[in-house]
């Protein structure tokens, strides 16, 4: 194989991957630490991810007694696929789409980093999947479970990436008016 060919399959691939948001629950979100910054840095991706043609797929943790996905978040990908489960690995639910499965790298953010996102991970690893953990979009009551998740899941396999990472990757290169308009909304003024 050559190294390009290596280099590519590293990369986050647009026709390969699939947004997975996992529990921005309402009712959830304002016991997080930093709830707020990782509100901002989900709609960020969220947004990303919808203006580049990303698929998007948000799960809800037992929505009745945990409300549903941030209203805010649902706004900003009004066509994504929203799935429900009681188990806290969405694999483990068995509520993923088959378009989520079919694709071969899935892109995750959300919380909390040490339970659901962490098991979610794992098991998408288990399955073969070539999983991105958005760490900057991550998040868990306590900062110190936060980081324990990324390093577990990192240590398994999964790769750490940022919000960035994922807008440049998605994109692939400049010059277009996609990346033109994608730099004037994401990259310039105050971001998250």
């Amino acid at each position: 194989m050559k190294n390009t060919e290596r280099d590519s399959n590293m990369l986050m691939q647009i026709d390969q991957a699939t947004l997975l948001v996992v529990d921005i629950q309402d009712k959830l979100l304002p016991a997080v630490d930093h709830a707020d910054a990782m509100l901002a840095a989900s709609l960020w991706l969220v947004g990303v991810a919808h203006d580049t043609g990303l698929p998007i797929v948000f799960s809800e943790q037992y929505p009745r007694g945990l409300g549903h996905t941030e209203a805010s978040l649902l706004a900003q990908a009004p066509q994504a696929t929203v799935v429900e489960k009681l188990h806290f690995s969405c694999v483990a639910a068995d509520c993923l789409p088959d378009s989520l499965l079919a694709r071969k790298q899935v892109i995750v953010c959300g919380m909390e980093t040490h339970v659901c996102v962490l098991q979610t991970v794992l098991q998408l690893l288990a399955q073969g999947k070539q999983v991105f953990v958005v760490a900057d979009a991550v998040a868990s009551r306590r900062d110190s479970d936060k980081q324990l998740g990324l390093q577990r899941m990192q240590a398994a396999g999964a790769v750490l990436v940022s919000r960035e990472m994922v807008l440049f990757e998605m994109l692939g290169a400049a010059g277009s008016e996609l990346f033109k308009a994608m730099s004037k909304k994401y990259l310039t003024g105050v971001q998250p």
